[in-house]
This record gives C-alpha cells, structure tokens and sequence, in this order.
C-alpha cells in the first residue's frame, strides 16, 4: 500500500508489528485508538513519509499483528509506554512527534508526561488530557457521567462482545474504512 513496508520488532518483551515509510527524517509516531489498528494512519503514513519523514505506526499492546499477553496485568500504562519508549529506542531516535487519536491519545498523554524527554511535540486528536482521580477507578467514572449503556460499562461485562450485530454498523464501518 502506497510504499508502507510491515515488519515485526522486538519491544519490551513482545513482537511488535509497525507500519513505516521513510528511512530518514523527523520520525513522526502515530497511535491508534480502539478499535483500531495502524491502518486508520494509513493515508497519513504515505502522505508524510513522501514528504521526508520516516512515519511510523504501531499495532499497539494486543492489537492486531502485535502479540497479546495472556494476562490483564500486562496491559498497564505502564506496559504500553514501555513499549513504545523501547520502539523509539529501537527506531534510533531521541524524539518523536507523537500523534495519536482515541484511546491512544490516553497513552500518549502518559508517554508525555512519563516520558516528556522523548516527545519533541504532541497532536491529540479527540481526547482532551484528564487527570487521574485516586478515589473513582476510571470505569467507575465513565459510568456515573454517560451510564450503564455507555459503550465502556458494556465492556466490563462477559459477553459484551456479542452485543453488537454487524449488518447495523456495516455501513458506519465502510464509511469510516475506505
């Protein structure tokens, strides 16, 4: 797809698959947000890496050609930050500008403040930086602000994942996927 090279690198104890185009240059990072993939950067990533930069883009933590840890515990902030200071490494730069959407935009504002040595500048798109609250779990929250139908609080459920029928949002999925 329009010169984007895939490869498999070794990160913080798991293989990791990028997407990449450029070798040289300011190297431009890109986080998906949920449900996604690198592929949702997939214009950006030709787009910059024919105008000079080198554009990179993880399948993050569990996410499609990256493997998936087996335990709950290995998908913290943390870990994933981890994974992504060790790809920067790997990448042979110090700095990165960082551009993620969704969920992903929630670790890159902890790899911005975990990390703020590494991030050369950061463009969020669609998640506003929100602190932490010590004493309401994250869930917790969303679900006293947006409710139990809240697609999040669905989440915490088993069987969640049969809740959605694909013939309704096939149409919402072709458009948002071309």
């Amino acid at each position: 797809m329009e010169g984007i090279e895939h490869r498999r690198v070794e990160v913080n104890g798991i293989k990791m698959h990028i997407a990449e185009k450029g070798k040289e240059g300011p190297v431009v990072l890109f986080l998906h947000g949920f449900p996604e993939l690198w592929y949702s950067w997939r214009h950006q990533i030709a787009a910059l890496g024919s105008l000079g930069y080198r554009a990179v883009a993880p399948d993050l933590r569990g996410y499609g050609d990256t493997e998936a840890p087996s335990s709950i515990s290995s998908y913290t902030g943390f870990h994933i930050v981890g994974d992504l200071v060790a790809l920067i490494d790997l990448l042979g730069v110090d700095q990165v500008f960082l551009v993620a959407h969704d969920w992903g935009a929630i670790i890159g504002w902890y790899l911005c403040m975990f990390r703020p040595e590494r991030i050369k500048a950061y463009v969020c798109l669609s998640v506003p930086f929100t602190r932490r609250n010590p004493k309401i779990r994250t869930v917790d929250g969303m679900r006293a602000a947006y409710g139990d139908d809240y697609y999040i609080s669905r989440f915490q459920k088993l069987g969640a994942d049969g809740t959605m029928e694909w013939s309704e949002n096939q149409g919402a999925c072709e458009i948002h996927y071309r």
